[in-house]
C-alpha cells in the first residue's frame, strides 16, 4: 500500500473518543454482561448446547456494535473492528486451553468455573485497559516500537511452537508465582468450600471437626482462609495478564486506534467464558486450531516489522486492514478445517 492510500486510511478511520461510540460500546457490553450474570447466577453445570448458545448471543452482539460501527462512521472502520475482535478470538484459544490445565490441577467442579471465569473476566477487562492505554501511546513513539513489538509477536510464536501438546495437562501450578504469593500473605485452606473464595476461621474451625477432615493441618492461622478456589483464580488472572503482552500488541497492530482495539478485546473476551465450555467439549477434534494460531503471530509479526521498515527505510509493506481481516479468517478457517480432515489417530484409538 502507498503513503497516500495508507494516509488516506488512517483519516477514514481516526474516530478518537468520540462520545457517542463510547456511550453506545459501554451500554451495550454492560446490558449483555447483566443478562449473562443474571442467566448464570446459580452454580449448574452448562452443557455444550447452552455454551454454544451463550457463545452465539455474544457473537451477535459484538457483530451488532460492529454494524453500529459501520452505520456511524464507514466500513473501514468496521473491518478493523472485525479483525481486531477475530485476531483477540483466536489469540484467546490458547488462554483457554491453559486455563483447562489449571482447572484440572485444582480438580475445580465444572459447577464453579463459570464463576472463576467471571471473575478472570472482570480483572481482564481492567488490566486490559491499562495495556491498550500504555501500548497505544508506545505505538505512537515510532517505527522502532514496531520493531521492539514485532520481535515480541514472533518469540511468542517460538515458545508455542516449543511447547508440546499435553506439556500443560501434567503442569504443576504449585510453583506458580500467583500461587505462592496468595499462601505468603493469606492463610489458605486445603479444601474447597462450595464456591467460596474466601472463609472464616469459625467456619474453618467447623470444617475440621468433621470426620472427613481429621486429617488436615493448617500451616497458618488467621481470621480469613483463601480456598483453592482463589488460588486457582489468582493463577488464571495472572496467567491472563501475561497473555495480554502478546494480544495487546497484536491487535493493536491491526488498529491503532485506542477505542476500536479495547472494544474488539472487551466483546472478544466478555464471550470467553461460554467459549471455554465449547473448546472444553471440541479440544479433542480441534487439534490443530493452535497451530493456526501461532501462524497468526507469525503473521502480526511480519505485518508490525514490515511497516516499520517503510517507515524507517523506504522499503517494506504497510498490509491493509482488509488484507488482516482476509489472512485472520483463512487461517483459522484452515485450523478447523484441518483438525477434521487430519484428526488425532493416537486420541482417536484411545
Amino acid at each position: 500500500m502507498s503513503e497516500a492510500s495508507s494516509t488516506t486510511l488512517t483519516s477514514n478511520t481516526h474516530i478518537g473518543l468520540e462520545t457517542e461510540t463510547v456511550v453506545i460500546f459501554s451500554v451495550l457490553a454492560l446490558l449483555a454482561l447483566c443478562v449473562d450474570i443474571w442467566a448464570h447466577r446459580k452454580d449448574e453445570p452448562i452443557a455444550l448446547k447452552q455454551a454454544i448458545a451463550w457463545t452465539l448471543f455474544w457473537i451477535t452482539v459484538s457483530m451488532g456494535f460492529a454494524f453500529f460501527l459501520y452505520v456511524h462512521f464507514n466500513f473501514e472502520v468496521a473491518s478493523l473492528f472485525l479483525a481486531g475482535y477475530l485476531f483477540e478470538q483466536a489469540l484467546s484459544v490458547d488462554n483457554l486451553f491453559v486455563m483447562m490445565a489449571i482447572f484440572a490441577w485444582f480438580k475445580i467442579p465444572e459447577v464453579y468455573c463459570h464463576r472463576v471465569l467471571y471473575w478472570g473476566v472482570m480483572g481482564a477487562i481492567v488490566f486490559r485497559l491499562l495495556f491498550v492505554l500504555v501500548g497505544s501511546s508506545l505505538f505512537a513513539l515510532g517505527p522502532i516500537v514496531e520493531f521492539i513489538f514485532a520481535l515480541m509477536v514472533a518469540a511468542s510464536g517460538l515458545m508455542m511452537l516449543k511447547k508440546h501438546d499435553d506439556s500443560e495437562d501434567t503442569k504443576d501450578f504449585s510453583s506458580h508465582f500467583a500461587y505462592k504469593a496468595v499462601r505468603y500473605f493469606i492463610p489458605v485452606f486445603p479444601k474447597l468450600a462450595g464456591h467460596s473464595f474466601f472463609i472464616s476461621h469459625h467456619h474453618v474451625e467447623e470444617e475440621l471437626k468433621k470426620p472427613e477432615n481429621a486429617n488436615l493441618t493448617l500451616k497458618r492461622k488467621g481470621p480469613l482462609y483463601a480456598t483453592p478456589l482463589f488460588l486457582c483464580l489468582a493463577i488464571i488472572e495472572t496467567t491472563d495478564v501475561m497473555f495480554a503482552f502478546d494480544s495487546v500488541p497484536a491487535v493493536i497492530a491491526v488498529s491503532r486506534e485506542p477505542l476500536i482495539v479495547y472494544s474488539a478485546m472487551i466483546f472478544a473476551v466478555l464471550g470467553l467464558r461460554s467459549m471455554y465450555f465449547v473448546l472444553d467439549a471440541m479440544r479433542q477434534y480441534l487439534i490443530h486450531l493452535e497451530k493456526a494460531v501461532t501462524v497468526l503471530l507469525f503473521f502480526i509479526a511480519f505485518k508490525l516489522a514490515a511497516s516499520a521498515s517503510l517507515h524507517l527505510f523506504g522499503f517494506g509493506i504497510d498490509i491493509s486492514v482488509y488484507t488482516s481481516l482476509a489472512v485472520i479468517a483463512v487461517i483459522l478457517s484452515l485450523g478447523i478445517i484441518a483438525s477434521f480432515i487430519f484428526p488425532d489417530k493416537n486420541k482417536k484409538k484411545a
